[in-house]
């Protein structure tokens, strides 16, 4: 373990794919810096120890204004779809890769996100503000609590520095580590330019570090492509049980390790409504908390595409139109594989023995129609599960306009539920439904504190957001149901 940034076990990582892959390049100073929060667990995972954050050295380093020594920073290049349209040439415009440490057996990529322009950035100044890192570092790691495959946050550093969106605000970085954030993009960006041998060696790449145990497969990267739908149908089938709203989901903010990547305008649901859109860009609708497993089927047919060529390499037609087939045999699954996932989920949120489809059904749009605070109910229930009781059951009917419903529904359910093994089903489920959330609300309430030098409200949510599911007394206003005025919270894409 080491105190200093400079001092972890470095490791060349994804340069050793070559120039095509990347730009070397300097994050750009800011005029001053500041901690804002850090997270210990992060810390730990990748060879920090304690006291890491008093190193007047490791802040300069995560705000962008020191280089490491001896490693060389860089920014990816990669393509993609968004909002179901080819953008073509994309790329890393705001995140700058510090490079990839080795801790034990895991090794981390580590980034900078907002640390300066890129040749990627396009039109923009590579930046991003206070508010909208506050919220990618408070989710990546709520999400991290609840057990949700993310990318994860080490630092969020600020800086006096106006930057101008819809008004002029201050900077911030936000320090991001995940295993790796090769997106969907990448492949895209390869197959798109027809650039067969760099998309092998990316492919080869992935698997060799990522997924080892596909390396002596017939067909590695088949395999590859059935690993992903795997993964993103574990991951969404999360998302839809915990109720969250990613809010951009375009092929470029898909992780090929199946990780919840780039926290943009996300938000957890508070009254149910399946037709909920996080993100006011979004005027379709096309990225809604519904439509989401349909979004991720829609992105790996993009991936399939990316990597037909090394599947079914050269032009022999018949060996194609062959490898096409089993590539829609493996797509179709997803939609088998996300309800199978989503339907253990909810089976554990519940405590029933088996998956009981219709009753989940039946209770979600309930859920829908009466507009019911979604988190809440599921953990009133488990009080239900624990004590029924006129007392238990009135906080959950009181969530209801459809009071008929509900008693029918609740009728149905317990009589599931064995009475003599009721308090242990209920301590389990309390570990599958969460009494706190990142409500937007509360996060709202950060970031105007913290906009005033105030960042106490942020280490409080981040302390409470890594135990999700106790019981946390000095956190107990943050698991009430939201204000009125938190509906009327509207979040874009920009940062």
């Amino acid at each position: 373990m080491s105190k200093s940034i400079d001092s972890l076990l470095w490791q060349e990582g994804f340069l050793k794919l070559g120039n095509a892959f990347f730009t070397t390049l300097k994050p750009t100073p800011l005029p001053d810096s500041f901690w804002g929060a850090a997270s210990q667990d992060v810390a730990k995972n990748i060879g920090l120890s304690a006291g890491w954050e008093l190193d007047q050295h490791n802040l300069e380093v995560l705000t962008g204004n020191a280089s490491l020594e001896n490693q060389q920073a860089y920014s990816t290049i990669y393509s993609g779809h968004q909002f179901g349209v080819w953008a073509g040439q994309l790329g890393d415009g705001r995140a700058i890769h510090l490079g990839t440490v080795q801790n034990g057996e895991e090794s981390f990529e580590i980034q900078l996100k907002g640390a300066g322009k890129t040749p990627y950035s396009r039109m923009g100044d590579g930046r991003a503000v206070l508010r909208s890192s506050i919220r990618e570092f408070l989710c990546s790691e709520a999400m991290a609590g609840l057990g949700i495959p993310t990318t994860r946050a080490l630092a969020l550093t600020h800086s006096s520095a106006p930057i101008v969106r819809e008004e002029v605000e201050t900077a911030a970085v936000v320090t991001r580590v995940a295993p790796s954030f090769i997106r969907f993009g990448h492949f895209e960006h390869f197959a798109s330019n027809q650039q067969y041998e760099e998309l092998a060696q990316l492919a080869d790449f992935v698997i060799k570090n990522h997924y080892p145990d596909l390396i002596d497969s017939e067909e590695p990267y088949l395999a590859l492509l059935e690993k992903v739908i795997e993964k993103n149908a574990a991951l969404v089938a999360q998302w839809q049980a915990v109720g969250f709203c990613h809010g951009v989901l375009n092929t470029d903010n898909m992780s090929i390790l199946g990780l919840t990547l780039d926290y943009g305008p996300f938000s957890f649901i508070d009254a149910t409504d399946l037709k909920y859109i996080c993100n006011h860009s979004d005027s379709a609708g096309r990225y809604s908390y519904l439509n989401q497993p349909n979004v991720f089927h829609w992105n790996l047919v993009r991936l399939a595409e990316a990597l037909l060529p090394l599947i079914a390499p050269g032009q022999d037609e018949a060996l194609i139109d062959a490898k096409v087939e089993q590539l829609k045999e493996l797509l179709f699954q997803f939609p088998q594989k996300y309800e199978h996932f989503y339907q253990e989920e909810m089976r554990l949120k519940l405590g029933l023995m088996q998956a009981e489809n219709a009753l989940v059904e039946e209770l979600v749009l309930l859920l829908d129609r009466n507009k019911v605070d979604y988190t809440f109910f599921f953990r009133s229930l488990c009080d239900v599960v624990d004590a029924p009781s006129i007392a238990t059951i009135s906080v959950i009917k009181d969530l209801f306009l459809d009071h008929q419903g509900i008693d029918l529904w609740l009728q149905k359910y317990l009589a599931m539920i064995p009475s003599d093994n009721a308090q242990d089903i209920a301590a389990q489920m309390r570990r599958h439904n969460p009494k706190y959330i990142l409500r937007q609300y509360l996060a709202q309430k950060a970031i105007e504190n913290a906009e005033n030098g105030d960042f106490s409200l942020v280490h409080q949510l981040h302390e409470c957001l890594q135990n999700p599911f106790d019981e946390q007394a000095q956190f107990s206003e943050f698991a009430k149901l939201p204000p009125d005025w938190a509906s009327q919270i509207s979040v874009s894409c920009s940062s």
